[in-house]
């Protein structure tokens, strides 16, 4: 069996090293998530570059991290929805919006649950999407430059859960408050 080990400063490859200092600088800490990823360096810069454009696009913060937990839940990736979910709570995203998004539930605020719809649908028809799909989208307020940064966010949050399922990556202790699991009647 493959395993793998979260890389630090002192086992990484000479071209990830960079890196992984960069995001230490920046959270304090190498995520569990970046340590598996330095194993490829080239998937690591295009995930921070994803994550980086994402935060440069139109949505809110809250809109973002609405998009990661949308993919992160319909992906089951017990890692990102943890780590979201306390990235979430910490950029002052309302405790209701980020537990709907924990439990799939719908939630009360019709943009942003109109976006949580949007984003699944984007994932679930690999996006094929309907005419109805995305005019229910532009109705709610968004425009065709969000959908395309929808995604984005899909683009980006498919590399870290694809990465945290083969990786088996376990969630750090920073984010350990808002562990998750898929629910037994979501995993197939």
């Amino acid at each position: 069996m493959t395993t793998f080990t979260p890389h630090t400063l002192e086992t990484v490859a000479p071209e990830g090293r960079e890196i992984l200092q960069q995001v230490e600088q920046n959270y304090g800490f190498i995520p569990n998530l970046i340590g598996n990823m330095a194993e490829a360096p080239a998937t690591t810069r295009a995930y921070l570059e994803l994550g980086r454009l994402l935060g440069e696009s139109s949505f809110s913060e809250a809109e973002q991290q609405v998009i990661m937990l949308a993919v992160s839940r319909y992906n089951e990736c017990g890692y990102c929805v943890g780590a979201h979910s306390a990235i979430a709570l910490m950029n002052k995203v309302p405790a209701d919006v980020v537990e709907s998004m924990r439990t799939d539930n719908p939630i009360e605020d019709p943009k942003l649950e109109a976006l949580r719809l949007f984003t699944t649908r984007v994932v679930d028809q690999r996006g094929w999407l309907s005419n109805s799909d995305r005019d229910a989208f532009l109705n709610a307020g968004y425009n065709k430059q969000q959908i395309l940064e929808v995604v984005l966010g899909v683009a980006m949050k498919t590399i870290s859960n694809y990465t945290n399922h083969i990786a088996g990556t376990e969630l750090d202790d920073a984010f350990s408050a808002h562990a998750w699991r898929a629910p037994a009647s979501d995993v197939a």
